[in-house]
């Protein structure tokens, strides 16, 4: 079991007509005990300060909330502490640890590729709609993650929807976009100085990206019109992101079929990707477990569903590189006729 102490203060500009009693009560009782659970503010007092301590129970998330016996003299309808009680802080600390790597992992692992081109001054095997896909896939997550941190009104609709949460971007959220798509950004611009043996971007990616734009540019309209708000248009740009990656690996994955090599294509990104994505599931155990929060997986299974799916691809690549196309056939130099 865990102790927290809170600071409640008041402060009133006109004094008191009564005495005013504060009740404190948990979303969950068996997950917290409250001690003080009762405050009495005394109709002299022009400030007020109470420390409250909290005992953790069992492991949970918990709001604390306020009823008063004179609403009319004391509002604290918006008030609410969040608390979090955990099994064990070296899980917490694990849980942290494991957060940071993967974060390091994901955001490294677009290097290798472009060592790859630059050491081979070539780009052929590299699949063009992957690139396109990513590209479009990131600057929609930059997209999200930027508006919904930095934009004001955008923050305040948020807020309004969800009044009890915080805001869901961090700043490294944001660095690790805008960063992804910086680094794809370079990487296509290899494809133009390096050899590239005839590939192109295919007409069905060329396809995909209109629907995209066409459904985006639907939703801005709407927005613009008062139909739907700012922060709409911004889920609606993080579900094309999810869309995207759920189908950005088949390219690659089918070129490499057809070619029956992965020449050009860098291994390297897809150990760095697989640690990343494997860190990232065990993080989310790690937290539901620590916290018994398992709908943080299963109640919205829309992360660990995307990361485990990316594990998968870059199982199946590693089977396609260390087993199925150990030696590259005379097709792995010729790839024209797969655009």
């Amino acid at each position: 079991m865990k102790y927290y102490n809170y600071l409640f203060f008041f402060g009133f500009s006109t004094p008191l007509s009564e005495n005013i009693s504060v009740k404190l009560n948990a979303s969950y009782g068996d997950i917290i005990r409250i001690d003080p659970s009762e405050i009495v503010i005394f109709k002299e007092a022009k400030t007020f300060s109470a420390r409250v301590q909290v005992l953790g129970l069992s492991p949970g998330h918990v709001e604390i909330t306020a009823n008063v016996s004179h609403p009319n003299l004391l509002d604290v309808t918006d008030a609410y502490v969040k608390v979090t009680s955990e099994r064990s802080s070296d899980i917490a600390i694990l849980s942290t640890t494991v957060g940071w790597i993967y974060f390091v992992v994901w955001s490294v692992s677009f290097y290798p590729q472009m060592y790859e081109n630059w050491k081979r001054k070539s780009v052929v095997g590299l699949n063009f709609d992957f690139l396109l896909l990513n590209l479009t896939g990131f600057s929609l997550y930059a997209l999200f993650n930027c508006g919904l941190y930095w934009i004001p009104s955008i923050k305040d609709q948020y807020f309004e929807r969800h009044p009890h949460s915080a805001i869901p971007v961090l700043p490294n959220d944001i660095f690790f976009a805008v960063h992804a798509v910086v680094v794809t950004l370079i990487t296509i611009v290899q494809c133009f100085i390096y050899e590239r043996g005839g590939q192109s971007v295919s007409i069905t990616a060329r396809c995909i990206q209109v629907i995209f734009f066409i459904f985006l540019i639907i939703v801005l309209l709407t927005c613009v019109f008062g139909v739907l708000l700012w922060l709409d248009f911004l889920y609606c740009c993080s579900y094309v992101k999810l869309a995207i990656t759920l189908i950005k690996y088949v390219p690659q994955a089918f070129m490499n079929y057809r070619r029956k090599s992965t020449t050009g294509w860098s291994i390297g990104n897809i150990l760095c990707d697989f640690t990343g994505g494997v860190l990232s599931v065990l993080q989310m155990v790690l937290d539901a477990y620590n916290y018994d929060d398992w709908t943080s997986i299963f109640g919205s299974p829309t992360k660990f569903g995307l990361g485990f799916f990316s594990i998968l691809f870059d199982i199946f690549f590693m089977v396609q590189h260390w087993i199925l196309y150990r030696t590259p056939s005379s097709k792995a130099y010729d790839v024209s006729s797969y655009m």
